[in-house]
């Protein structure tokens, strides 16, 4: 689901400016890595999502709120049910078409509405295409929360296969093992990412030999179900029953967004050499597996995926399926800080503190905020829904949703900037969209029985991240009211202030006017530096910036120099690294002789059209509560000045 951009742990390459694709041979990324290695690396933490559905899948669709007769019938239907979407959905859709989309090597739903927004300019006024991205985005964020909740809880319930004993005490070893994950998150995981893709390897390998067992105990499970009219039969057989039985079918397909989001990490190529090769053979020679265990007995029902081994082997399979489970779960914590990254530079979010927790790997990245926010959902929604069988319709749509904006956003792609002709189009993308209105409908069919939970978590993070964008822009907006030209202010202030040596830089989130922090300093100080330099970082549609293009400078007379930096989406802002390759504003900088002015605006809700009252006060909070620009951009503690100013929107 989403945006799971959290290959961070095991990504060998180092990013770069990459190429720019949008077309029927879209590349690789930006990765000139050895092909195998990085199949293994997409194996540990692209797949972890998808690779752990068999936990619970089968097991939902026979035992949910509304069971299926276990019969051969019913059975064949499902597992078809399972194979084709995989077949049209993960493969065809997503692995054929989808990750031909990639914005410089980078995929997810951002990403996309970036790329989009740069090809076709005049979709910036599209309110619905933004919305759409940033619903995606929303949705994401509650599968952050419901990955990790769902799936360690789902393979420490394999002892209660073992032992009833172990009833009582599933949950709270699942919360002990979930809080254990989310402490070590500011260590870093680029130790324990070595270890995702083998580890993952065993766990496909496993559970196809787990499949191949049970298949050889009736064979005709291995061809049947590839017969789409066993899909038919289901449906003809129980209408109703059947239609609602795809919100439980969908959670096969968990984790396919992050085939689309990690592309950016490993590449197409070696993302879908992983799926085509051994995901998906290994997923489904596991759930043939389970339909021949069920056929030859019906009470395995109950936990499919457990009762397929023999008893002396449960102990082994379970700490297995809890190893695949929390390196899952750690694909999209990581995730959650990379979007939430995406999110900060395309200002749909406050900033927020980032800590680094690797030398030499820029993209791996810890953020405390969104540590403790999430590890504080999961655990209540462990505590709250006690088993995994009472969180899958919360996690069926929100998995759905995102599909389906997928699929929206990327019509504009092939109608707009493929130029596919229009009737091979609407063929295309017609399936794709009636198989994920099907999905939809299903899934919030389940909406009282948990799946308002993305709904309502999704409602709410949209409401943040639109209200902090709408803020901004009113912020903006009301600032440069009034405000006098540099080149003006420049003659002006050189005449009547008094000139100290050093230089100083003032940060601007335009490149008009003054900024207010220059204002305010020669208002109170009445003085200035040999040396001015007015200061913006522009965020581009683009994941990476080429160092060639990082800087612009406009030299204004009398000392005063207007200096733009550039970033990409993923990359870090670190204003004195970038400022050590700029020379062309009379010189190279040196931090010790210079002054970084920043203004800290305190927001005053009024009743000016552009944002109801609330919204305003929500988005006074936000502002109050995020990180300083000094932490963001790295600036040098003990050379920065913030200047406090009001502003009413």
């Amino acid at each position: 689901m989403g945006e799971k951009i959290s290959a961070d742990a095991v990504a060998q390459s180092s990013p770069g400016s990459g190429h720019e694709s949008a077309s029927h041979g879209g590349g690789h990324g930006h990765h000139n890595g050895r092909l195998y290695p990085l199949a293994v690396g997409a194996i540990g933490v692209v797949f972890g999502d998808i690779g752990t559905s068999p936990l619970y899948a089968i097991q939902a669709v026979m035992t949910g709120a509304r069971p299926i007769t276990v019969d051969l019938t019913d059975i064949y239907g499902v597992v078809s049910l399972i194979f084709w979407s995989m077949v049209l959905v993960v493969t065809v859709k997503y692995v054929f078409f989808v990750l031909r989309t990639d914005n410089n090597g980078e995929g997810g739903s951002l990403a996309l509405l970036a790329l989009i927004n740069r090809k076709l300019p005049e979709t910036k006024t599209y309110g619905w295409l933004t919305a759409c991205g940033l619903l995606a985005t929303a949705l994401f964020y509650a599968d952050s929360m419901l990955t990790p909740a769902i799936s360690v809880i789902s393979a420490v319930e394999g002892l209660g296969v073992v032992s009833e004993r172990f009833h009582p005490f599933i949950v709270p070893i699942a919360v002990v093992i979930l809080i254990g994950l989310f402490m070590i998150q500011s260590r870093g995981t680029e130790r324990v990412g070595r270890l995702f893709g083998p580890i993952m390897l065993v766990y496909f390998v496993t559970i196809a030999a787990m499949g191949i067992y049970n298949i050889v105990q009736h064979p005709a499970v291995l061809w049947e179900p590839l017969n789409p009219l066993y899909i038919l039969g289901f449906f003809q057989a129980h209408p109703l029953l059947s239609f609602l039985s795809l919100g439980a079918v969908i959670y096969a397909m968990t984790g396919v967004e992050a085939l689309y989001a990690d592309m950016g990490h490993f590449g197409r190529k070696p993302i879908s050499v992983a799926w085509l090769y051994v995901v998906f053979p290994c997923l489904i020679l596991n759930y043939m597996g389970q339909a021949s265990l069920l056929i030859r007995d019906p009470s395995a029902a109950s936990n499919p995926f457990f009762l397929m081994v023999h008893q002396d082997f449960l102990i082994p399979l379970v700490i297995l399926a809890t190893l695949a489970t929390v390196i899952a779960s750690q694909a999209v914590i990581s995730g959650a800080y990379s979007v939430t990254q995406q999110a900060m530079q395309l200002g749909y979010m406050p900033r927020m503190q980032i800590k680094h927790t690797s030398s030499h790997m820029a993209g791996q990245i810890y953020i405390p905020t969104i540590n403790t926010f999430l590890a504080c959902m999961v655990a209540a929604l462990v505590i709250s829904f006690r088993s995994s069988a009472a969180m899958l319709p919360a996690y069926g749509l929100a998995v759905a949703g995102t599909m389906f904006i997928t699929t929206i956003m990327e019509s504009l792609v092939v109608l707009r900037i493929w130029k596919v002709s229009k009737g091979v189009a609407f063929f295309g993308l017609g399936t794709f969209m009636l198989i994920d209105l099907a999905y939809l409908a299903a899934g919030s069919a389940k909406f009282f029985e948990g799946a308002w939970f993305p709904v309502v978590c999704g409602m709410i993070i949209f409401l943040l991240l639109t209200t902090w964008a709408r803020g901004r822009t009113l912020m903006r907006r009301s600032m440069e009211e009034g405000t006098i030209p540099m080149e003006v202010f420049a003659k002006s202030a050189h005449s009547t202030a008094t000139r100290v040596p050093g230089t100083a830089i003032f940060m601007a989130s335009s490149n008009k006017g003054v900024p207010s922090a220059l204002l305010h300093n020669i208002k109170h100080n009445k003085v200035l530096h040999e040396r001015v330099v007015v200061l913006t970082v522009a965020i581009q549609n683009v994941p990476y910036v080429d160092p060639n293009d990082r800087c612009t400078m406009k030299e204004l007379g009398q000392g005063f120099y207007r200096l733009s930096l550039r970033f990409g989406f993923l990359e870090e802002t670190n204003i004195p690294a970038a400022l050590t390759s700029a020379t062309m504003c009379g010189g190279p900088f040196e931090m010790m002789k210079t002054s970084f002015f920043l203004s800290r605006q305190t927001l005053i809700a009024s009743s000016k059209p552009g944002m109801a009252i609330w919204r305003e006060k929500l988005f006074a909070w936000m502002l109050r509560n995020a990180a300083s620009a000094m932490e963001f951009f790295r600036l040098p503690t003990n050379r920065v000045v913030e200047l406090g100013s009001q502003v009413e929107i």
